[in-house]
């Protein structure tokens, strides 16, 4: 490996066998903490080096995530004080991003399934795999090294180069450009988990499956791969716009969840009037998933992640012995909901987050067997990354993923 002293400009790269020593990053720093458009500054920062088990892949493209919002705020984790504590040094910065696609430019000691000049696409999941429990065979998630790349660990993917586990790389599937391949795996794998890892309420052809927030990374994911398996996708969007982007997606009808009031926490289960209103409304959206769905059938499946909002109907709508499950909290991870819908009629909740191996492989092959590819909302250049991550903060933010472009897009 030549090391270098030469700083490359965003949009280039060395020759494949040439590590420059500094790099271009998007960084932040404890005393920057706040609000993303200052919190995110560009700075020039140390390349990384490959240690066991590692590679360092120069990103073409990343995708853009809500964590970084989290990692800007400092809230609800400060990512600096835990800086260190994941199997890397301790910086006084924190390179955020959990998902790129790029070419593999160093690999360390160990490596066998990748070599330099591998177009990959990089996942978030981290963990020491000398871990026992992952070492067993079980979920990594439960394991107390487990924590997420690019917010928990540090040389995320908004820099030029990052250092990441070879467990973390895939080959990059065939027919999709960078950007798309650089929004793959944070939402696209945990979707896959979601439908397929839980026995007993895998999906199945024929299932209906609700989708919340239908444009969104985790909802376009999921009504693309419901379609795949030949489900019946019903997507809950906010305009009728919207909801013409999920039919385009493989969704089988919407429901625009303005045209319903019951949104929200439950109210004093005493005061019977208001329960009573509430149930009249929650049922009025059951009847709107039949339609729907073209069949009088309730939802076998229902991909949770706004929390708080939609728990209750969530609860309320599912199927018998049917799976609510969640992998976020968008409106307040504090929910309740009525217990009797959920024990009388054996109906399942069940919390997912991130995947194994075997699922992010399984996803994989998926998309190299389908089509199937995130829906972009929106490109940026690099200069761009802190506006994005404000937009984000502040709402305005598009349908879709959003990605940043950092290296040179080669032809494909």
């Amino acid at each position: 490996m030549i090391i270098t002293d030469e700083l490359y400009d965003i949009g280039t790269l060395p020759e494949l066998g040439t590590l420059p020593r500094m790099m271009h990053a998007w960084t932040i720093r404890e005393e920057r903490m706040g609000e993303p458009i200052h919190a995110f500054k560009e700075e020039i920062v140390p390349v990384p080096r490959a240690g066991k088990g590692q590679v360092i892949v120069a990103n073409i493209s990343a995708g853009m995530n809500y964590n970084g919002v989290w990692a800007a705020l400092g809230k609800p984790k400060n990512v600096i004080a835990g800086n260190g504590n994941y199997q890397d040094e301790k910086e006084d910065f924190h390179i955020c991003g959990s998902e790129s696609s790029g070419i593999v430019y160093e690999v360390g000691e160990g490596v066998v399934d990748f070599k330099v000049g591998d177009y990959v696409v990089v996942g978030a999941s981290q963990y020491d795999d000398n871990c026992q429990i992952v070492k067993a065979g079980e979920d990594p998630v439960c394991s107390p090294s487990f924590r997420v790349w690019g917010y928990e660990g540090n040389w995320g993917a908004f820099a030029q180069f990052s250092r990441v586990y070879s467990y973390q790389c895939r080959k990059m599937p065939k027919g999709l450009n960078w950007a798309e391949a650089s929004a793959l795996t944070a939402a696209g794998v945990p979707v896959y988990k979601m439908l397929t890892h839980w026995e007993g309420n895998t999906v199945k052809e024929g299932d209906v499956v609700l989708v919340y927030g239908g444009t969104g990374a985790v909802g376009t994911f999921a009504i693309q791969l419901a379609s795949y398996f030949g489900a019946i996708p019903v997507a809950v969007v906010s305009s009728e716009e919207r909801g013409k982007l999920c039919l385009k997606l493989g969704a089988k009808g919407f429901i625009n969840r303005k045209e319903f009031s019951h949104w929200g926490r439950l109210d004093d289960y005493l005061d019977m009037q208001q329960q009573k209103k509430w149930t009249i409304e929650a049922m009025k959206f059951k009847k709107a998933i039949w339609k729907a769905a073209g069949i009088k059938k309730s939802p076998a499946i229902v991909i949770e992640h706004p929390g708080s909002d939609t728990f209750p109907t969530s609860v309320f709508v599912c199927d018998t012995k049917g799976m609510v499950v969640t992998v976020g909290a968008t409106t307040s991870y504090r929910a309740d909901f009525d217990l009797r819908y959920l024990w009388l009629y054996q109906k399942r909740i069940q919390g997912s987050h991130s995947a194994t191996p075997a699922d992010y492989s399984g996803f994989i092959r998926v998309v190299e067997n389908s089509g199937i590819k995130p829906y972009i909302g929106k490109v940026y250049d690099w200069e761009e990354l802190a506006i994005a991550h404000q937009k984000m903060y502040e709402g305005n933010s598009v349908s879709g993923k959003m990605t940043i472009n950092i290296g040179p897009q080669i032809k494909l």
